[in-house]
This record gives structure tokens, sequence and C-alpha cells, in this order.
């Protein structure tokens, strides 16, 4: 997500400008599991099994996450393909397309101008005038009915940030983090490969090149990203390669990755300094270190894995 400031204006009078990463996090603190999966990691809702497909009310269906317009009951039409269809958009700027490449086809994605939530694909099957057909998850929309009053973005005032960290199996990095002061959250998933929504199996098979990894909503004012930095080099030896103890496997690799260039500057700085005169500088620190590719949260059962099994990673001195 851009971090860009300049508001950026739609022909309809909406704001648009590109939500930062961060706010986007927070704004989905509240989805469930299936509205992650689907806006978050690009899924899809099983066909015939969204409650907006047969909708036909009057009013405006909204993103999900943000609350932008995204069309009118009056482009709505039966497509007969099991998902919400439309011919046009609220308004063009809302709703941004990119080429989607998986499944071995060609398609283009669409998803919401601003806080870039996946809504589905655009065809060249649609009615007239467009003769497009805009196929949305009813999981990315929320129905405002007509003569109700459209929401306005809801308020992600916080000071919260997020961090990328892997070294080794995560339910013990996120076991660990979660354990600390202005960690307000720690999330398990898969990081740094080929394929898209990756399974535990798949990761764990070594093909799809993901890291698994340890996602952090974390407060500034209580926790630094420094003090992130030297605590998971405190939990984890960043030497061993495509490995962490008896755990083997590029799954398992060491890895650092940074949501901006400031913290990228101080990830770079704080493994040049260690490599130099730190715990590990009589070995090769081979941590990787790039900008955040995009993270897919892990299945719900590695989620709070130690918290619901019982016991603690104990955080070593």
């Amino acid at each position: 997500m851009s971090t860009d400031t300049k508001p950026v204006i739609s022909e309809s009078g909406y704001d648009i400008t590109p939500l930062a990463e961060d706010t986007v996090e927070t704004l989905a603190a509240d989805l469930n599991d299936e509205e992650r999966r689907v806006i978050l990691n690009d899924g899809t809702e099983p066909a015939f099994c969204g409650n907006l497909t047969d909708n036909k009310k009057d009013g405006t269906y909204v993103c999900r996450l943000c609350n932008l317009p995204l069309f009118k009951s009056d482009s709505k039409f039966t497509s007969g393909t099991g998902w919400p269809s439309f011919f046009q958009p609220y308004d063009e700027d809302h709703v941004g397309t990119h080429v989607d490449n998986s499944w071995h086809m060609v398609r283009t994605e669409i998803t919401c101008a601003r806080c870039g939530g996946h809504l589905g694909h655009v065809f060249d099957d649609g009615p007239k005038p467009t003769g497009k057909r805009f196929c949305v998850n009813s999981v990315s929309l929320s129905f405002v009915e007509a003569g109700e009053e459209l929401p306005k973005m809801p308020d992600v005032a916080s000071t919260l940030k997020t961090a990328y960290f892997a070294g080794g199996c995560f339910w013990g990095v996120e076991d660990r983090f979660a354990q600390l002061d202005g960690v307000q959250d720690a999330v398990s998933g898969y990081q740094g490969g080929d394929d898209n929504n990756p399974s535990y199996k798949e990761v764990c098979s070594g093909a799809t090149g993901h890291a698994e990894s340890v996602m952090l909503r974390y407060d500034p004012n209580v926790i630094s990203y420094q003090e992130l930095l030297e605590f998971f080099f405190k939990i984890h030896n960043p030497t061993q390669g495509n490995r962490q103890g008896p755990d083997i496997g590029t799954q398992y690799r060491s890895a650092i990755y940074p949501t901006d260039d400031e913290q990228m500057k101080l990830a770079k700085q704080f493994i040049e300094d260690q490599q130099r005169e730190g715990k590990w500088a009589s070995k090769k620190i081979t941590t990787e270190l790039k900008m955040a590719p995009k993270f897919y949260k892990a299945e719900e059962y590695h989620q709070d894995y130690h918290a619901k099994n019982g016991g603690h990673c104990p955080i070593p001195d």
C-alpha cells in the first residue's frame, strides 16, 4: 500500500487515497476468518453461498473493509454464476484492476481502490451498455439500503504499527513475541513464496518457497522496532540458514520483512552491527532481509498454539 498522504479524490467526491498497510490491518481487526481469507488473501467464496447473490433490494454496495461505495443496485443483474454481478461500478475510480495469473489462466482481478481489498474479477461477458461483468464476493461487500445514510470510513486513528519476522516454527516465535509489553497481536502465517493462499502442508513440502512467519501489531510508544529486532535475535539463531535447531527446511529460515523504508534502514543497520560485534559475529548471519512480501494467515489451529494447548515458550534471559 502507498504511504503517500497527498489526497486522491474520485469524480464522485470520495477520498480514495490508497491506505497505508498499518491502516488496512487496523480496519481488518474485526474480520472473521472467511472475510480475511477472501478480502486480504485473494480468496473466493463458494458459488451460490454468498448472502448478497440474490439480494434485490435498492441500495448501494460498499467495501466491507473501508466503506467506499463500489456498486449500485441498478447495475446489478442476475448472471447465473453464483456470485453478485454488476455491469458497472459506482465510480470507475473506486474499483482497481490488476492482472491475475493464478490458476494457470489470465484474468483481471478487481480490488477496492482505497484499501486494496480483493473483490473478485471482471469479465467481458456482461450486458449492455458496458458489456462487463464485475463478479464480486459477497463477503467483500456490505449493503446499504436506499434511504439510509452511506457510512464513512471507520475511524482508524491508531498508533499501532506492523512488523514481520520469521525464525523457525511460527508457534514459538508467535508465542514469545506475544508475551512482550507493547505487542497487541501476533499472528502466524506464511511469507516470501510463490503460490497464493498456501496451505501448511504445501509450505512444509518446501515447494512454495514460503517461510513460516509472524505478523506483529505493536505500539511504538511502548516498544520500538529496534527493541523488536533485538528480541528477535535473542529468541532464535540467525546463522543456521534454512533451519532452526531440529527443524530443517526453507520454511524455517530466518527473515526480517520490513514494511517501510525506516524499518528497512533499522533492520539493515542492526544486522550489520550484529555481524560486526554482536553475539553472532563469529558466524555468518543468514537472515533474509527484504520488503514485506504478501502475508497469508495460517490455518486457525496454528494461531495461539501454545496458549490453546498449554504452556509457553520461555523468553531467554
